[in-house]
């Protein structure tokens, strides 16, 4: 009984922890309320040109010619998205996922793609100029699809778009 008694008592304790914990992090109650996602959302044509959004998801959204020039677009998730001529034109992408996405005619030129996952994404005809792909887990046929076009160099990075795709 005692045994069961102190099994219950430091149940107890643990969930008050826990419980202060969730209650005075801050961090994590403004992380929740900071959340914006644009999930299944039709943002065709609009403009988050020169915008900080950050970890913001868009999820099956519907972004044909939508701009994000000169956006932060660290750490999104694109996913499942039509970007048919989108413009991200010096865009932000580090880190970011871009899975199962078409940027078929898209402006990409100077755009950062350090470290992001563009898996199962199509490219066609978008203008990569200057663009960085660093890191990037992209499709190897996309990449033998974008080297036939890669040309210039990062303004940012200072990367060649062909040493970033690893162009031969």
């Amino acid at each position: 009984m005692k045994i069961i008694l102190r099994g219950i008592g430091s149940l107890i304790g643990i969930l008050a922890v826990a419980c202060l914990l969730v209650i005075f992090n801050t961090n994590f109650a403004l992380a929740q309320i900071n959340t914006i996602n644009y999930n299944n959302a039709s943002l065709e044509g609009r403009d988050f040109s020169n915008t900080d959004l950050k970890g913001v998801n868009f999820v099956a959204a519907e972004m044909r010619g939508t701009n994000f020039k000169n956006a932060n677009l660290t750490n999104t998730m694109f996913t499942k998205g039509v970007m048919l001529k989108a413009n991200l034109e010096g865009a932000n992408l580090t880190g970011a996922l871009v899975d199962r996405v078409s940027l078929d005619e898209a402006n990409l030129r100077n755009t950062n793609f350090t470290g992001a996952t563009l898996t199962r994404s199509r490219l066609f005809d978008a203008d990569i100029t200057g663009a960085d792909f660093t890191d990037a887990i992209i499709d190897r046929y996309q990449v033998s699809l974008m080297c036939d076009r890669a040309d210039g160099v990062n303004p940012v990075t200072g990367v060649s778009t062909r040493d970033s795709l690893g162009c031969r």
